[in-house]
């Protein structure tokens, strides 16, 4: 297969993680397609160079995250990772009887978005591929680390998030 055709197919079948993490590392819509472009880009130039250590997927993944990383550049410390959910606005849909319980849940997520932003890099990382319902292996591959290292990671983040909220709350 051609490189052109091998490109346009894995984009293809891989477009909607890509936005997903670029959205995870930005919130700006604009900023969010240039950094789209430039994954674009960066999976172009590496494409022939793919080894085939990990899956593609994992690949496009660890390419996805350094390459909004890079674009992040040095304001990526104090970058915010947008968690967003069907629950963001409840507020036009809120009816009388559901109005405690959703206003509840709006404010975990308000908690859960200010505590994310309080991470780490890598533990952002770390949770927003998680979010993306890749498995520890593929974490790991991603990132760069072993995988008994992310599983540690993720349950003390879990953890503390946890015991964070249930402060709040």
């Amino acid at each position: 297969m051609k490189k052109e055709a091998r490109f346009n197919q894995l984009i293809e079948e891989n477009r909607e993680r890509i936005k997903r993490i670029c959205s995870y590392y930005n919130s700006n819509a604009d900023d969010q397609k240039d950094m789209y472009q430039e994954v674009l880009v960066n999976i172009w130039n590496s494409l022939d160079s793919f080894r085939g250590d990990s899956s593609i997927s994992t690949w496009i993944y660890r390419v996805a995250v350094n390459t909004s990383l890079s674009y992040t550049g040095k304001a990526y410390k104090h970058m915010k990772l947008m968690v967003d959910a069907d629950t963001r606005n409840l507020n036009s849909v809120l009816d009388e009887e559901n109005f405690e319980a959703k206003k509840l849940q709006e404010k975990q997520l308000e908690y859960l978005q200010n505590e994310l932003n309080q991470l780490s890099v890598i533990d952002k990382a770390l949770i927003s591929l998680m979010f993306e319902g890749l498995s520890m292996r593929d974490i790991a591959d991603v990132i760069g680390i072993t995988e008994p290292n992310v599983r540690v990671k993720i349950h003390r983040i879990k953890t503390q998030l946890k015991n964070k909220l249930t402060n709040k709350l």
